[in-house]
């Protein structure tokens, strides 16, 4: 019988060397789910599970992270979005309270859902900061 040993990798600021790169274009390209580097390979393999790796320039994408500040930002963009319109529905048409939540709750999830994908890469591209290689293109 075979024994398979895993190294296990620890990230500290010496193990990657950071490649400088504009935040404004990662962030953008994180915003549309792809890579920071190239803007071809995709971000994502599932929902909201990141690829650990960019399928066209083979960028690592598992130093950097986002944890929970995507959702945090989806619930104030969301909450600012849907509370103000309900507000002003309830003060100058007072539907009935079934209606309200016909209408309210979803709208609310699917905002989220639409939302949170997009936040979550542009957020996840945090790491990477100014002064461009010459090699990448910009957007």
């Amino acid at each position: 019988m075979e024994t398979v040993s895993t190294a296990t990798t620890v990230w500290t600021r010496n193990t990657v060397q950071a490649e400088k790169r504009d935040l404004w274009n990662a962030m953008k390209r994180g915003f549309r789910c792809r890579c920071p580097r190239c803007g071809e390979g995709k971000l994502f393999r599932a929902f909201l599970k990141t690829d650990n790796n960019c399928s066209a320039c083979g960028l690592d994408f598992t130093p950097h992270r986002a944890d929970d500040l995507p959702a945090y930002l989806v619930i104030v963009v969301v909450g600012h979005i849907v509370v103000p319109a309900a507000l002003w529905i309830e003060t100058n048409y007072a539907p009935a309270v079934w209606l309200q939540l016909a209408i309210y709750l979803p709208l609310t999830f699917v905002l989220s859902l639409l939302l949170l994908q997009p936040v979550k890469g542009a957020l996840r591209m945090h790491g990477f900061d100014e002064n461009a290689p010459s090699d990448i293109p910009p957007v």
